[in-house]
């Protein structure tokens, strides 16, 4: 793998850590703010709606430059999110921070996808949006953990001045490291659009949206579920979301492993796991040992679908995949803002802190649903194609004809 992923990588940690460490700082923001829990969860919700909206805006702006330039203009938006966020006199500037600092994470995500499709051989490709997502995934082991460790010691300010200072290396990486990638030629916004005419990239989205969705629907609600279902201590949640970074870390090695060879199979294996994991995790809640190996599988099974799911986006957006792939990172935080929402609901409702599970595990079987509908449209549309070539040049009806 080229040293250039290392950079991209790095960046993914950033991006990763600013993510998920405000979830562990909640208390101590809403506290220095003196604002309501409730309140402070703006800050998560604010960062997931900043990315569904920023992944798309800064994509189209990004057809306008290189895309190593555009690397760079998003981390450093990264690095002033993230310094707002630390130095913020208010709450509402500290939300204004935390938006800004999502701005670039879908982009981010998006264009460095291309970027490490791009820097490898295409056998390769898959391998290669893994190894910079292992950014992502590391981070909810070592980032997380650690910066919220910092926040609640030494103080919450100080975590994000951290984070900002590893967007600075992240910048300087991609500057130093990242080959010189001109625009592509024939780059223009409607070419870009085109890619949302194919029922396959569609379908890859909704399979992002439902499958990552199935994770949230659980992970969201692990502290309640873990300390007064499974009977964990309050301290035991940070470590089992640390087994849950683990299985995020593992699943995505193997989902860019296997990508590049069986990307299909793949996906059905993955998100026909999740959903039986997620439904059963309704009774293993109730076991402490039982409960930690369903957060961990969750945790794996979830993010072996990122690889494959990525990649299949960029492949059926060919020509156009940028905008494309970082409107599929947008949607994995959609996934992550429906799921958190419809788990609320059914808690609210009365049935438990495990009814969520069943949630989760009906949105991931619905994203088995799409991905067996997707080949089976795939397997059907080369042999229409076949059909009418063959009809329009003479040949006979079963000849194939490649495209």
């Amino acid at each position: 793998m080229p040293l250039a992923l290392l950079a991209l990588t790095v960046g993914a940690f950033g991006i990763g850590t600013t993510e998920f460490v405000i979830m562990g700082l909640l208390p101590e923001i809403a506290a220095d703010y003196g604002v309501t829990i409730p309140t402070a969860g703006l800050l998560v919700t604010g960062y997931a709606l900043g990315v569904v909206i920023g992944a798309p805006l800064l994509t189209v702006f990004g057809t306008k430059v290189s895309r190593k330039r555009m690397l760079m203009l998003l981390m450093g938006l990264f690095v002033l999110g993230n310094l707002l966020s630390a130095v913020a006199p208010s709450f509402g500037l500290m939300l204004t921070g935390r938006i800004v600092a999502s701005l670039a994470h879908g982009s981010f995500f998006g264009i460095g996808s291309v970027v490490a499709a791009e820097l490898v051989a295409p056998d390769k490709k898959a391998g290669a949006i893994a190894t910079m997502f292992t950014g992502l995934t590391v981070a909810n082991i070592v980032g997380v953990p650690l910066g919220t460790f910092i926040g609640q010691t030494v103080g919450w300010r100080i975590t994000f001045a951290i984070v900002a200072a590893l967007g600075v290396v992240g910048f300087l990486g991609i500057a130093k490291l990242v080959p010189a990638m001109p625009r592509p030629e024939g780059a223009r916004l409607r070419g870009e659009l085109k890619a949302f005419r194919n029922p396959q990239v569609l379908l890859a989205m909704a399979m992002t949206v439902l499958g990552f969705g199935g994770v949230f629907a659980a992970i969201t609600y692990i502290a309640p579920m873990m300390t007064h279902v499974a009977g964990y201590a309050d301290g035991s949640v940070t470590w089992l979301l640390v087994l849950f970074g683990l299985g995020m870390f593992l699943g995505n090695l193997l989902g860019g492993r296997y990508a590049d060879r069986a990307l299909m199979p793949l996906l059905y294996v993955a998100l026909g796991g999740l959903a039986v994991v997620l439904a059963l995790f309704t009774v293993a809640a109730h076991d402490k040992i039982l409960a930690a190996v369903a957060v961990f599988l969750i945790g794996g099974l979830g993010f072996a679908t990122v690889p494959p799911l990525q990649k299949r986006v960029l492949d059926q957006a060919h020509g156009a995949p940028t905008l494309a792939s970082a409107v599929n990172i947008g949607a994995f935080n959609l996934g992550n803002a429906l799921a958190a929402w419809l788990g609320g609901l059914v808690i609210a409702a009365g049935l438990g802190y495990t009814a969520p599970n069943w949630v989760g595990a009906a949105l991931a079987a619905a994203a088995l649903g799409l991905a067996l509908w997707s080949a089976a449209l795939e397997r059907r549309t080369p042999a229409v194609l076949a059909g009418d070539s063959a009809a329009a040049s003479g040949a006979p009806a079963g000849t194939l004809v490649h495209h």
